[in-house]
């Protein structure tokens, strides 16, 4: 969990299990199919990660490209426990 906090803002980990739980709706609606749900985990990821940082910051390039870094990170953490709970069911 330490090398979790030194990438990912503390602030921003509450998105982990918002967007897990978002793919959890995604899957169960059957319109989208699975290959799909990384990128829109993703890109939600990134929108929310931006709106965040632009809340708290100037507007400005870094932190653009912080709300970028963060939100592709926090939605790679949250594909990754999906991940780890499907593998370990298995």
């Amino acid at each position: 969990m330490e090398n979790v906090n030194e990438f990912i803002k503390p602030e921003l980990l509450v998105l982990v299990p918002v967007l897990y739980i978002i793919g959890l709706m995604i899957k169960n609606t059957e319109l989208i199919e699975d290959k799909f749900i990384p990128i829109i985990l993703g890109t939600v990821g990134v929108i929310l990660s931006i709106l965040y940082v632009m809340a708290v910051a100037p507007l400005s390039l870094t932190g653009l490209f912080t709300g970028i870094t963060q939100g592709i990170l926090v939605a790679g953490v949250a594909v990754y426990v999906n991940q780890l709970i499907v593998q370990t069911k298995k």
